[in-house]
């Protein structure tokens, strides 16, 4: 049975009154027409909808090799989404600071997926996830490929990023104690939809 959790923002941030950031609203078993992000309705996808939607979510899935193209080096990999939305003169910066961040030493961003670890290609993606600096982290089993000790060191760096930035996260997993000790609430998928039955 999946749980899910989500984190709240700090409850003040930078100065402004104390506010308690709204969710990521995901209706799809309910009414699959409807999404709404920070209380704003989602009526557009893809290229389509408004660049700083596009940009305000972030996405770490669960297997890095299937979320990753082959051909890049990790350097490219992290780098891809300040590409794709003509910011590549942040590269030379974001990049080695992601990288620092998430515990990729410099002689590994230059090799490819196939020459490096789970545990090595999941950190780069939560770079890459991290790049745009996403107002939403949405973390699909983020850790249920990983050793104990990366997995210690990713959940760090998202709490850090949450604590600095005052992102919010959307968290799904099977781990229920990692749940509950990285989120403020958690809930079971099917207490909160019905009607999806016994699906996973």
């Amino acid at each position: 049975m999946s749980a899910f959790g989500w984190l709240e923002g700090p409850r003040v941030i930078r100065g402004r009154r104390p506010r308690k950031p709204d969710l990521v609203a995901m209706r799809r078993v309910v009414d699959p027409r409807w999404y709404a992000a920070d209380g704003e309705p989602v009526r557009r996808w893809r290229h389509r909808a408004p660049r700083a939607l596009r940009t305000a979510v972030g996405v770490v899935f669960q297997q890095p090799r299937l979320s990753a193209d082959p051909r890049l080096r990790l350097t490219d990999l992290i780098a891809e989404p300040l590409r794709a939305t003509d910011r590549r003169e942040e590269t030379g910066e974001r990049v080695p600071e992601l990288a620092a961040t998430v515990g990729l030493t410099p002689d590994l961003l230059g090799r490819r997926p196939h020459e490096v670890s789970d545990g090595q290609l999941q950190r780069a993606c939560l770079a890459r996830a991290l790049v745009l600096r996403p107002r939403w982290l949405i973390c699909d089993e983020m850790t249920a490929m990983l050793d104990a000790s990366t997995t210690a060191a990713l959940v760090t760096v998202v709490e850090e990023y949450r604590s600095s930035t005052g992102a919010g996260l959307l968290a799904v997993g099977h781990d229920r104690v990692l749940l509950r000790r990285w989120c403020d609430r958690t809930a079971d998928w099917e207490s909160l939809a019905p009607a999806a039955g016994n699906r996973p």
